[in-house]
């Protein structure tokens, strides 16, 4: 009688594409090169591809990483480690072996999904990572051979049992597993359920004002949870139309948008600041475009008068959050964006928010506080991290690490980062993961990392760096360190050799000074000696 209640019950997030695949079965649901494919046919192929899966012994609570960029095996196999309640551990494809083996060992991951060009770098990663056996499917994206021990995706999704799995999803069972950087020299694996992440699309539906006939070009990495859970699995939930595309080359965008007559976009300030320079821009015909959105870092005012100005009928929202909020906290609207520009609007419809000091007691208006919500868009926690998930939701709300100010009528404005967090490019880097790679290398006696303001990535990776006594090193030293360590967004764009740290009394490191004292780098070209 429970499991037959729980089943009447049951509104995961495998559920979201079967219900929507009944409301409009002929409708396309996505695009992604030549491929078009209708909601019903959708749901066929992700109910194929789990069949596929569970074929190969990967069963509900297994962990499954997805490595590829943006394309139609991606959204296949995002929904069907949902329909079997496997938990997906989407990777980012930037990042090197050695950082790709700590979430797949962390994360207990059974196997690994990859792109082609990318199922090098995965098998140094399992291999890194003591993985023997278990799935490993193959994306065929460039169309080369499939490698030794792998497997072409393609045939779980074209081949196979069309009738979903027959498997009861609770509303708190893990279904993915995010893992970001923070501030630690680790990532840390957020663990998001169907409640989780379903709360969160219904504020992105009410306050983003999102519809049905919404048609989106996915250019932002789908392993980010803004572009896979407030825009792509939103537009399945709703059945809107999705145009996937690889990546955000602006040439491609501004062709596809006049092509598939796209009405909706989301990217970061610096892919809009792309856009806005690209030759073809005013040569494309873009007056299909209806909603923009943008979020990941600040968006530069002018840059916002002038999205304004130039895409005229288009209604922008910022969109801010944390992975651990699924991730949406809070959204300012259209009609506010020139009113209130630099703030990040107010909390979401699910979600409330408030100021705190180190104690937990609320900051009064205008003063600066620690942003913390409470909201069933939370997270369930840190995955194998009773400490940190203690220390983040502690006393009943989520601690963002995030340092904003309140106005009476509730608008937020983010004032920095408790956390030393650095958004460049709308990637989030954790300056101790760089500075501890930096003290890797041989003679280095202190480092100091932290992000500058820089017209095209919004925030610059900056390294200060003070030698020990006797050692002649020098900025291309370090920047030859890290490239061996770290990945790409993450490495300084500028590396300063100093002979000294400013500090406080106590000893810690003025941040705060180092960003006022190197701010004029971000007009120079490459590193400083």
């Amino acid at each position: 009688m429970v499991d037959s209640v729980a089943r009447a019950r049951q509104h995961s997030l495998g559920d979201l594409l079967h219900r929507t695949a009944r409301r409009y079965p002929g409708k396309v649901a996505v695009v992604s090169g030549e491929l078009r494919v209708t909601f019903a046919e959708f749901d066929v192929a992700v109910n194929r591809a789990a069949h596929a899966l569970a074929a190969r012994g990967v069963g509900q609570g297994d962990r499954v990483a997805l490595l590829s960029h943006n394309c139609w095996q991606y959204a296949v196999f995002a929904f069907a480690t949902a329909k079997l309640g496997v938990v997906l551990v989407p990777v980012n494809f930037m990042l090197n072996a050695e950082e790709i083996a700590y979430i797949v060992e962390h994360s207990g991951a059974s196997g690994i999904i990859a792109e082609d060009a990318l199922a090098p770098t995965a098998e140094k990663a399992l291999a890194a990572a003591g993985v023997e056996g278990g799935v490993r499917g193959w994306i065929p994206l460039s169309g080369g051979p499939v490698g030794a021990g792998w497997e072409d995706v393609d045939s779980w999704w074209r081949e196979g049992p069309e009738t979903a799995p027959d498997v009861l999803v609770g509303d708190d069972d893990p279904l993915r597993l995010m893992y970001t950087s923070g501030t630690e020299s680790r990532p840390k694996g957020v663990m998001l359920s169907s409640r989780s992440l379903i709360s969160q699309y219904v504020s992105c539906v009410i306050d983003g004002e999102m519809s049905s006939d919404d048609v989106e070009v996915h250019t932002l990495p789908m392993y980010h949870c803004a572009q896979l859970d407030c825009f792509f699995s939103v537009d399945v939930y709703l059945g809107a139309t999705s145009i996937i595309l690889p990546g955000p080359d602006p040439a491609v965008l501004l062709e596809t948008i006049e092509r598939e007559k796209a009405t909706k976009l989301f990217f970061p300030p610096t892919v809009w600041i792309s856009l806005l320079r690209h030759p073809d821009f005013d040569r494309r015909d873009l007056s299909s475009l209806k909603k923009g959105y943008y979020g990941a870092s600040a968006m530069p005012v002018e840059v916002l008068r002038e999205l304004l100005r130039r895409l005229s009928d288009v209604r922008l929202w910022n969109f801010y959050g944390q992975t651990e909020m699924a991730p949406l906290a809070t959204i300012l609207r259209p009609h506010e964006q020139l009113e209130r520009a630099g703030s990040a609007g107010r909390a979401a419809i699910n979600v409330e928010t408030r100021l705190v000091d180190d104690d937990g007691a609320l900051v009064g208006v205008g003063e600066v506080g620690e942003i913390v919500h409470r909201s069933p868009h939370a997270a369930l926690g840190y995955y194998r991290d009773d400490a940190k998930t203690a220390e983040a939701f502690r006393d009943g709300w989520f601690h963002s690490g995030d340092l904003g100010v309140m106005t009476s009528d509730g608008y937020l404005s983010v004032v920095d980062r408790k956390k030393d967090m650095i958004k460049t490019g709308g990637e989030n880097v954790a300056s101790r993961e760089v500075e501890e790679a930096v003290y890797e290398l041989e003679g280095v006696a202190e480092v100091a990392v932290f992000g500058i303001s820089h017209p095209h990535w919004i925030e610059a990776v900056t390294a200060v760096v003070v030698p020990k006594e006797g050692f002649a090193l020098t900025a291309d030293d370090v920047s030859a360190h890290v490239r061996e360590r770290l990945a790409g967004y993450k490495r300084p764009k500028y590396v300063v050799m100093a002979d000294s740290l400013p500090k406080n009394p106590s000893g810690k490191i003025l941040k705060r000074e180092l960003r006022q004292r190197h701010g004029h780098l971000s007009g120079e070209v490459g590193g400083q000696g």
